[in-house]
């Protein structure tokens, strides 16, 4: 019962039919008369004088005509006068017109059939029933239903479809004016539909996408699992941005976005601040969706050889881009559902971090390839004290020889002459390092805080706090090879209209060219050889061994580039780069 009003509702009722199916074809008798007619009690009226309110439970001709008159309205739209015959007209008002605009519906065509009354009542029963029907405790199964058929047009952004189901009312009296009328539950409009929810006609979710290699090769995650992470998201970011279009579906939901749930799920409290997304019940479907593609950069190929490269390997990951371009060619990880480090991870890059530390030192004229530059056996800064692999030194060397033997006091004995912010407004301004990237999907960027003194100094060599991972490190190669900083991206910005990260400035390029020297001799006589000799091509390369605490062995590190194709590796506690991480990044540049 709503609003307080008092609804006396049927009270015994036989089911003798009389004549054709439809309202009315039962007979009612109930009240309080003997003849079993309706009955009035004597209310007062605004100007004090004695009205007459009929009581008792409607006839059959009311409950035929009150069904029918709503059913009637209902159908031809007038949700007003529809909603004028029931004992909640505010609620029912709302949820006829919410049901024509949210739920779709066009038209609306209803059949009644004929009214029944409850199943396995007595007699007795019913005369209980009847004693009670003026209380407002009277059960709500002392009531016949008025059952009827529902054929609704549905339509949504040019989908249509036509839906058929059944539903039922119930007219009472109303206690205050004595007028019979459809005792207003949600359930009238559909079956399932409870206070707080509505039904609602829209797009169900995201389309279905595939996502596609640069040559429209699909890419799957059973066939490519190491993708699998990377693939699902690149999906929810645009599978609105694909030419796929979603199915459209009639639902039940609960109400507006923001209410919390009970513990089965229904909207507590206001309905009006319900979630409109929890607990959704699809009830019709009124079209399939069509499935979408979005492109991503990667080379289906190079990706199986990516990962083929990482066999044997327990822990690795690896990354490929396209200099020229930016685009992301492969993306290897191995255990193939572990941490997407080649993406997000964060490791400290060792000395492969001095190509960009040998930029800037070429840049501000601190070191040259030609010139004498010292490479002694230890150099303290900070109040550490640096040293090199197996305390090499080279005497009388130049700083191509140093670079190419990755000797660290080369690098060290240069740290008292730069300021603290230096190697970290080079990387950031040169090669984009610590920029926010777009790349498509999730990845962190490289970070090279400032730092002082021995943390400084520790920083040229790629230890200390800067953090990179094989996509940041590809990029740094790829740098190289262009003289260009260009962001990586794994998704056309062109289906977003993002804008991608740039660089504020460029190497000069007489540096680049100076930089591209070292990384070549280093793949031909430096400590990238082994790994690079059956590299061919216009081809540059770096070793790294970055210590970590707490592991046997340093992270083997290798970047290197072979004409228009760059990559980074990492092999995790495994010892020197050239030999565990250098073979990796030789076979992904092989097969590009």
């Amino acid at each position: 019962m709503r609003d307080g009003q008092k609804l006396a509702v049927i009270g015994v009722v036989c089911a003798a039919a009389v004549g054709a199916a439809g309202v009315g074809a039962y007979a009612l008798v109930g009240g309080d008369g003997d003849d079993g007619g309706n009955n009035s009690v004597t209310g007062t009226s605004a100007d004090g004088k004695p009205k007459s309110v009929e009581t008792g439970p409607p006839s059959a001709e009311e409950v035929q005509s009150t069904s029918e008159q709503f059913l009637t309205a209902w159908q031809s739209g007038d949700a007003a006068a529809a909603a004028d015959l029931t004992s909640d007209p505010k609620a029912a008002a709302k949820a006829l017109k919410s049901f024509a605009k949210d739920g779709g519906a066009t038209e609306v065509a209803l059949t009644a059939g004929t009214p029944v009354a409850p199943s396995d009542k007595t007699a007795d029963d019913a005369s209980e029933a009847s004693e009670d029907a003026a209380s407002e405790d009277a059960p709500d199964d002392a009531a016949a239903e008025v059952p009827f058929d529902a054929v609704v047009q549905l339509a949504h952004e040019g989908a249509t479809s036509e839906w058929t189901y059944e539903s039922a009312l119930t007219v009472v009296r109303d206690s205050a004016s004595g007028k019979a009328v459809v005792d207003w539950q949600p359930s009238v409009l559909h079956p399932e539909l409870k206070d707080g929810e509505r039904i609602v006609t829209d797009a169900a979710g995201d389309p279905e996408v595939s996502l596609v290699d640069r040559n429209g090769v699909e890419l799957t995650k059973e066939e490519f699992p190491e993708l699998a992470a990377v693939l699902d998201d690149v999906r929810k970011r645009y599978a609105d941005k694909s030419d796929g279009k979603p199915g459209v579906e009639t639902r039940i939901v609960s109400g507006k976005a923001g209410a919390k749930k009970d513990a089965d799920g229904k909207a507590a409290g206001n309905a009006e601040n319900a979630d409109d997304t929890a607990g959704r019940v699809t009830l019709h479907k009124v079209s399939e969706g069509t499935p979408g593609k979005v492109a991503t950069t990667i080379d289906a190929a190079l990706q199986k050889a990516a990962m083929k490269a990482l066999d044997g390997r327990a822990k690795g990951s690896a990354v490929a881009v396209k200099p020229s371009t930016g685009e992301i060619l492969a993306i290897a990880n191995t255990p193939a559902d572990s941490f997407n480090a080649a993406l997000r991870g964060s490791l400290a890059p060792g000395s492969t971090m001095k190509v960009v530390t040998s930029s800037m030192l070429l840049e501000k004229g601190l070191a040259k390839s030609g010139a004498p530059h010292p490479c002694p056996k230890y150099f303290t800064h900070g109040g550490w004290k640096f040293q090199n692999l197996d305390k090499f030194e080279i005497k009388n060397g130049t700083f191509a020889q140093s670079f190419a033997a990755s000797c660290n006091t080369a690098f060290i004995s240069q740290a008292p002459k730069l300021k603290d912010d230096d190697l970290t407004k080079h990387s950031r301004d040169v090669f984009g390092l610590g920029l926010d990237w777009q790349v498509g999907t999730g990845t962190f960027d490289g970070a090279v805080p400032v730092q002082s003194d021995a943390q400084m100094a520790a920083s040229l060599l790629g230890q200390g706090a800067v953090r990179m991972n094989p996509l940041t490190m590809a990029s740094v190669a790829a740098t190289v090879k262009d003289g260009t900083f260009k962001q990586p991206y794994l998704v056309s910005p062109q289906l977003d209209n993002r804008a991608l990260a740039k660089a504020p400035r460029n190497l000069s390029p007489a540096v680049a060219a100076e930089l591209r020297a070292l990384m070549k001799t280093t793949a031909t006589s430096g400590t990238a050889a082994e790994s690079m000799a059956s590299v061919g091509g216009d081809k540059g390369g770096k070793t790294g061994s970055a210590e970590v605490d707490g592991q046997k062995k340093p992270n083997a590190w290798f970047i290197g580039y072979r004409d228009d194709i760059a990559a980074a590796a990492v092999i995790p506690n495994s010892g020197h780069g050239g030999k565990n991480a250098g073979p990796v990044v030789a076979r992904i540049l092989n097969a590009g």
